[in-house]
């Protein structure tokens, strides 16, 4: 199977698995991309998705060998112009470049070995970026940034990548996975209908005024206020204070 899918803990584990093309996606790996995230999307098991490549690399971007990729409304690479209602996590290891910064991008958070390499390489070759990296790059770095990224094709190492807020973990190179399956138990851990309606509330607010961002927040916050309820009652009752670790809901 060019593209695998694993229930780990709370989370499901999809891994690009084209290792003799460094994890290049053609046209089957990514409709098995689609269709894995509409897995993900509709799986009770599996509160967060972890994005990741076999081998040692995470994706090179399209397979320029065979070049049978289609634009379509889901994107090009499968699945970057669609939405999940459950958080996601690249992990990220050696090489993602191209369509695989920018299926990494598409991630909510990045995690990251020291030996990741990200970059544009599709500059060299005169390919269009159509999966969402003019878009989601300058939100993430900034807009000077991420034109450096994108007008050079320049690689950039992983703890250039940390520090300029292009993944949110560094951690030693082959740990990546690891490091981003207990992350997702830290999300799974919290109460699910308030993970989800803030990480809504986020993106809807992306790009637009504050008071519509704050109408957003609002919606999104009054259909989980019973939930909240219930929270503060196990705070009332004593359960978290001074910091200390709280049961499931």
């Amino acid at each position: 199977m060019a593209v695998d899918y694993e229930v780990r803990g709370r989370a499901a584990v999809i891994t690009i698995d084209r290792p003799e093309t460094r994890n290049a996606v053609d046209l089957a790996s990514a409709e098995a991309l689609h269709r894995a995230w509409l897995r993900f999307d509709d799986d009770t098991d599996a509160l967060v998705g972890v994005l990741t490549g076999s081998s040692g690399f995470f994706s090179a971007g399209a397979d320029l060998r065979v070049f049978d990729l289609v634009n379509r409304p889901e994107g090009s690479l499968g699945f970057t112009r669609c939405t999940v209602s459950k958080p996601t996590i690249a992990a990220v290891a050696g090489y993602a470049v191209a369509g695989g910064l920018e299926m990494a991008l598409w991630c909510d958070l990045r995690v990251a070995g020291e030996n990741a390499v990200f970059g544009c390489f599709e500059r060299r070759f005169g390919i269009p970026m159509l999966d969402g990296g003019t878009q989601r790059l300058p939100r993430l770095i900034g807009l000077g940034r991420a034109l450096d990224m994108i007008l050079t094709g320049r690689p950039v190492g992983a703890q250039e990548a940390y520090r300029i807020g292009l993944i949110d973990r560094l951690v030693p190179a082959g740990s990546e996975l690891d490091a981003a399956l207990e992350l997702a138990e830290t999300i799974a851990g919290f109460p699910q209908e308030t993970v989800r309606s803030d990480r809504l509330a986020v993106y809807e607010g992306l790009g637009r005024l504050l008071e519509d961002g704050l109408a957003a927040e609002d919606r999104h916050g009054r259909h989980v206020m019973e939930l909240a309820a219930a929270g503060a009652a196990r705070f009332a009752a004593g359960e978290g204070r001074g910091g200390s670790a709280v049961g499931p809901a």
